[in-house]
Parts: C-alpha cells; sequence; structure tokens
C-alpha cells in the first residue's frame, strides 16, 4: 500500500556523487564523523586512545574540529557545558573500558542537569563481545551495563552497517526533553575495517516534541485563574526549554510570585517586582510557598536542595509541569503534567484569565527584606562583599560555573546570574571539579565572551590538568580558585578532622604559571579588581583568593 504524504529522502546531485566516488582509505571511524557532521556537529570532545584509534584517525581526515582534554571525566564535563550553552547534543569521543568508566561522574551530572551528551567509545574487537575472558587491552564483560542506570539511552554498534542509524538514534534521544546524556559503543574492529558503505549524506534526527495533554493544562488555567495566592517555583526545565520569556508573561499575568531552583538560575529576573530569587535554603521561602494555595513548578522535581532539604509541607494544590516523567509526582502529591516546559507554558498563556493582586509585590518586597534581616544578623560582610564584587566583575552576558565550594552555596542563593543559561554548577550530582573544564567547553562554544569559573582548593585539584588544554587552545576562561587551605566543601569532613591532617596544597599563582598561564593572587579587597583585569584580558588565567569564607546559618533545621 502507498501513501501520497510519503517522505522520501531524495539525494542532491553532490550527494549521489559522494555517493558513487567516495574518497580512498575510508573506514568505520569514517562513518562516525560522516554521520555527525550530517546531523549538525562541528566540535567533538575527547581523549580517544589507541581502541579508538579508528575514529582518531577519521577526525584528522575530517572537518570537525576536536577538541581534546587531559582526562575523560573532564572531557565529558566540556561537553556537558558546551551542550547547556548552545543547546546541540555534544559528541564525546573515548576509548573503552578505563577510558570509558572515567566519565561516569560527569556523565551523571550531565544526565541531572538535562545536558546533551553523546558519548561514543570504542569496544573490545567483536570476537571478543558478550562477557567471555578473552584477556584484551580494556576488556570488560558487559561495558554498556555500567552507563545503563546513569544516561538516558545506550545504543550498541555490531556492524558498520548499524554506526549512521544508531549515533541518529541517540541524537534524536538526547535532545528529546528531557535532554540529558546518551551512550554509543562501537567495536574497534569495526571501526578499524575499510569500510565498502557510501560516504552518509543523508541523516534526520529530529527530536520528539513532548506536548502537554490539553485537558491538564485546561485544569491548571482554571486553577490558577481562580486562586488566591498563586506561586511558581521555575527550575532547571525551564532553562533547558528556552522558556523563560514565557515564564514571566505568565507570572505576570498571574501576578504570581516566582522563585528559582539553583538549576533555573536565571529563568526570572532577578529585580522583577515578582521575583523571590533563589533563597531556597532560608525559611522564610519555604513558608511562602507552603502558603500557597496554587502552586505552580515548572521543570523541577523539587528535590533536596529545591524543597530547603526535604523540610517543605505545602499546604495548597501542586500543578508540577515536567519533561522527566520519573520526576512527576516523586516528591509530593500533585497534578503532574508531562510536558516540556515550553510547551506547557504556551498552553497556559493561551488558557489563563488574568488576575488582579496588587499586593503581590509587597509580599515578595517583605520577604526579601526578612531574608535579608537575617543574613545582615550573622557577620557575613565579607562573603557578601566577595561574591558582590565577582558580579560586579563578570559581564552581564558571560557564562559562570561553580564547583561544590562554600562560594557557590551563596551564589545559589543570592547571586544574579542576569539572565538564564549563564550560571551553572555541579548541584545536581554534586560531584567536584566541575567549573573549570565546564567553563572550557563553553569557551569553546562561545569564544567571544569570556567565561568565569570558580572552585574551592579540592575541587581545584580534580581539575589543575586542563590548565594545559587552555594554554592549548587558548580559551578566554578566568579561573577563580578560592584557596581555603583545605579539600573545599569537604574540609569539616570528620575523617579529616580524626586524622588531623591538613591537606597538602599546592601554591596555585606558581602552578598556573608553570602551564603559561598568568596567575594572581588576591584578596577580598581586591578582588573585583584583579578579577575585571583578569576577564578582559585575552586567553585563560588564574585568579587565587586565600580565605576561609563561611556559609549562612541553615534554616531548614529550624
Amino acid at each position: 500500500m502507498t501513501h501520497d504524504h510519503d517522505l522520501v529522502l531524495r539525494p542532491t546531485p553532490a550527494q549521489t556523487e559522494a555517493a558513487l566516488n567516495p574518497p580512498p582509505g575510508r573506514t568505520g571511524g569514517d562513518l562516525v564523523v560522516e554521520t555527525l557532521a550530517g546531523l549538525g556537529a562541528t566540535t567533538v570532545f575527547g581523549l580517544p586512545g589507541r581502541p579508538a584509534a579508528g575514529l582518531s584517525d577519521a577526525l584528522r581526515r575530517s572537518g570537525l574540529r576536536y577538541v581534546g582534554l587531559r582526562a575523560e571525566n573532564n572531557a565529558a564535563f566540556a561537553a556537558d557545558a558546551y551542550g547547556r550553552v548552545t543547546g546541540e547534543a555534544a559528541p564525546l569521543l573515548l576509548s573503552a573500558g578505563p577510558g570509558a568508566l572515567t566519565s561516569l561522574a560527569a556523565l551523571q551530572e550531565a544526565a541531572a542537569a538535562s545536558a546533551p551528551v553523546l558519548g561514543i567509545s570504542s569496544q573490545i574487537p567483536t570476537a571478543g563481545l558478550g562477557g567471555g575472558r578473552h584477556g584484551y587491552l580494556h576488556e570488560l564483560p558487559d561495558q554498556a551495563a555500567s552507563f545503563r542506570g546513569v544516561v538516558k539511552s545506550v545504543h550498541t554498534v555490531r556492524t558498520q552497517s548499524q554506526i549512521p542509524s544508531a549515533i541518529a538514534e541517540a541524537w534524536k534521544s538526547a535532545l528529546t526533553a528531557p535532554h540529558g546524556p546518551v551512550w554509543v559503543e562501537i567495536p574497534q574492529d569495526v571501526l578499524r575495517a575499510p569500510t565498502p558503505i557510501p560516504v552518509v549524506t543523508g541523516v534526520d534526527a529530529t527530536p520528539e516534541e513532548l506536548v502537554p495533554r490539553p485537558e491538564l493544562t485546561a485544569v491548571t488555567a482554571d486553577l490558577l485563574s481562580k486562586a488566591a495566592r498563586p506561586a511558581i517555583v521555575a527550575g532547571g526545565g525551564v532553562v533547558r526549554a528556552d522558556a523563560s520569556k514565557k515564564l514571566r508573561r505568565l507570572a505576570e499575568l498571574l501576578r504570581a510570585p516566582v522563585v528559582t531552583t539553583f538549576g533555573g538560575k536565571g529563568a526570572f529576573p532577578w529585580t522583577h517586582p515578582l521575583s523571590l530569587r533563589s533563597w531556597l535554603e532560608d525559611r522564610g521561602t519555604t513558608d511562602f510557598l507552603e502558603d500557597a494555595d496554587v502552586l505552580l513548578v515548572v521543570g523541577s522535581g523539587l528535590g533536596e536542595l529545591s524543597s530547603n532539604h526535604h523540610t517543605f509541607r505545602p499546604r495548597g494544590r501542586i500543578v508540577q509541569i515536567e519533561a522527566d516523567l520519573g520526576k512527576l509526582e516523586s516528591n509530593h502529591p500533585a497534578l503532574g503534567i508531562h510536558a516540556d516546559a515550553r510547551l506547557a507554558l504556551q498552553a497556559l498563556l493561551e488558557t489563563v484569565t488574568e488576575r488582579e493582586d496588587p499586593a503581590a509585590p509587597e509580599r515578595v518586597r517583605t520577604l526579601l527584606a526578612e531574608v535579608a534581616g537575617r543574613i545582615a544578623a550573622q557577620d557575613l560582610a565579607v562573603e557578601q562583599e566577595v561574591l558582590a564584587s565577582v558580579r560586579r566583575a563578570l559581564p552581564a552576558d558571560s557564562p559562570s560555573f561553580w564547583d561544590m565550594t562554600v562560594l557557590t552555596s551563596w551564589a545559589w542563593s543570592a547571586f544574579d546570574a542576569k539572565g538564564p543559561n549563564r550560571m551553572h554548577s555541579a548541584q545536581g550530582a554534586g560531584g567536584p571539579g566541575y567549573a573549570f573544564p565546564a567553563a572550557l567547553g563553553a569557551a569553546v562554544a562561545d569564544p567571544t565572551r569570556p567565561v568565569l569559573a570558580v572552585s574551592g582548593a579540592g575541587g581545584a585539584l580534580y581539575s589543575v590538568a586542563e590548565l594545559a588544554t587552555a594554554r592549548q587552545y587558548g580559551l578566554n576562561v578566568t579561573w577563580i580558585v578560592v584557596d581555603d587551605g583545605g579539600p573545599g566543601a569537604f574540609s569539616a569532613d570528620a575523617v579529616v578532622r580524626a586524622a588531623a591532617a591538613e591537606p597538602t596544597r599546592p601554591d596555585y599563582v606558581a602552578l598556573a604559571e608553570s602551564f603559561g598561564v598568568p596567575g594572581i593572587r588576591t584578596t577580598p579587597q581586591t578582588l573585583e579588581a584583579d578579577l575585571a583585569k583578569a576577564l578582559a584580558s585575552p586567553g585563560p588565567s588564574v585568579v587565587v583568593l586565600p580565605a576561609v569564607l563561611r556559609l549562612f546559618a541553615p534554616t531548614h533545621a529550624g
């Protein structure tokens, strides 16, 4: 049976010529890079070793830009940031076994933050697959099993003809909401062998749209329109869906105050009269949200950090818009809408009725004044000034990337990101060493703007090898290292205290300069000027701030 509407992709004359007369010396690795190019990729990250030589050789013959890092985990962090900044799937090329496994912590962060990363790894030869113990270098009984609990989807290739379709399927998976990392593995003999398959010229991997069910948005619109005290929690899903403008219009129609999660920084204007900012770890904000009779949660699972460490006890009705099906009602009963945030917000904009609530801005001002009063009573002027200095020095349109450190905890609550998709941290999975390699990935994505990375002394040690990468590619990244003399966020760890161990640390200025990267030691008083100068200078730089910063007192225990 035939259909008039059947879609057939007809090759262009150039595609026909390439198919009939392929260049000599092509291998399975060429099928990989040709497919990536056909999907629109321009840049790949990675550290492919000898088992992935088929990929490396093909890359040299291709027009793709290769950015090589010094450790696989850092390469995955860089790809994560590239995916976040561009919204494109970022290819990550690695070797089998230890190389692949080293990327797992970074892929966990990409999964938690919905960053589209397309991991492609070599595998042992086809003859060794199946779980036997053949003694191949990098052999694992089931390499793919290590990734199934971390990434969105795993795609295995056993023959060259499977390569284009497997990569296209993985690409589509990475970019279908919720975005996330995916994994493709290809045996090394398949990558190295000559291929008779024509040049890959036509690839279609259009992501599927996750559309809200209309009966759910109709009920939600009615609830919000009739609410007495509506409020909105905007999470990272708003940023990933590029839905910030729609969120603002909806909040203004409803006169609904908005708080952004740490993953949703910048999703709502910081100084807007309806902005509760990001003080999610303050009990006053928790009380405010608990008092809402209708709480719209967009792109957040209301996890540990977004719920003030699971002390949030809502009294009103919750509506949760979430692309990740597993997060719907995972922490609180709600009217769950499984949808992309942008499409769901658009549906609500078309159906809600405008509310009048002249008191809403005053309630917001009152709460923010209470928060400011609590902070002011804690003798934390140095910490606040350090964060303010960073904000003043950093250009408004520059992205920043933050490790798990005390200054980051301040930034989660008190830093104005100046727009969506500009502040990123490892708060999704909580692993160390994220900031600097991620900032390198962002600088690759957009070399026209300076990029900021912020680490503590402990987190910095995970990333120092990438100073060589920053220098090699001349990337415009300035790295603040808050040198507190301890292992960063873990400096108060009971094991460290019990052992009476004061961690030995390097001279970070001298270390940076040994890589040919300019370094400077600053103080809280000179930080703004030193940081502004470093950010304005082309290429990488390191600014070391010797300081022991304190965090504001928690309120979730009160």
